[in-house]
């Protein structure tokens, strides 16, 4: 698979294109950043780490019948992916609240939520990612059909069953994450982009420890070594 020129960078990842007009190959990058990218940094191996998580994490949802974008890992930083055309949403699911959704609705840090909470936001940094209703997402045809917003729901919610007991079992809560989805070649909808402490929320089960992108954007500090315990736990 030769890999060619790169026609999109993104805060996580550079992909590139390939010899083949449906593969693009996904580098992941060392780079850090918060608050709409308002806070910058980088973590040396941060990359190679977020892409042997989400390559563990991505195994573990299809061989729970979620279907994904994800061919194979290339290397320590590489994937091959399938093209799609990217929704611009992201697709948030909440299990205990914490982050935007304390400051937005005032429910108290850390309260575990009374059903898996399905959100919509626009992506669109200008706008600041802003939340986004059904209605919303029709009127401007960020997709074409109500449908497609009750298959990511769907799928969504799937993929959260499916991991908070995989997490649960390794002494994680799964407290929210983030995920992107595309349009396939034949118009199937795709997990795509990566799940990785870039994009969840992890607390430790006893302590309540962050092992996530929290560390950088609240100062912890040592955000690759909780990226590694996260590994080291999803392995064990």
């Amino acid at each position: 698979m030769q890999k060619k020129e790169m026609i999109y960078e993104g805060k996580g990842k550079k992909m590139y294109a390939t010899d083949d007009a449906n593969l693009l190959i996904a580098e992941f990058k060392d780079d850090l950043t918060a608050f709409n990218a308002q806070k910058r940094g980088s973590e040396a191996g941060k990359g190679a780490l977020n892409n042997k998580i989400s390559t563990e994490l991505f195994k573990i949802l299809i061989n729970n019948g979620v279907k994904t974008a994800l061919v194979e890992t290339l290397n320590d930083t590489e994937q091959l992916v399938k093209k799609v055309d990217i929704i611009p949403l992201e697709v948030v699911v909440r299990n205990i609240a914490t982050g935007s959704l304390t400051k937005r609705l005032g429910i108290k840090e850390g309260t575990v939520l009374p059903f898996s909470l399905v959100e919509f936001y626009y992506k669109n940094d200008d706008l600041n990612d802003p939340i986004v209703t059904d209605d919303h997402c029709l009127v401007m045809n960020i997709v074409k059909d109500a449908k497609d917003l009750d298959t990511l729901r769907q799928i969504a919610k799937k993929i959260n069953s499916v991991l908070f007991k995989f997490f649960e079992g390794k002494g994680l809560k799964l407290v929210d994450f983030k995920i992107e989805f595309g349009f396939d070649k034949d118009g199937e909808i795709l997990l795509a982009d990566e799940i990785s402490p870039d994009s969840c929320r992890f607390w430790d089960a006893k302590t309540n420890e962050k092992l996530d992108k929290d560390r950088f954007r609240q100062g912890i500090g040592e955000v690759k070594v909780a990226y590694e315990e996260v590994l080291r736990r999803i392995l064990s």
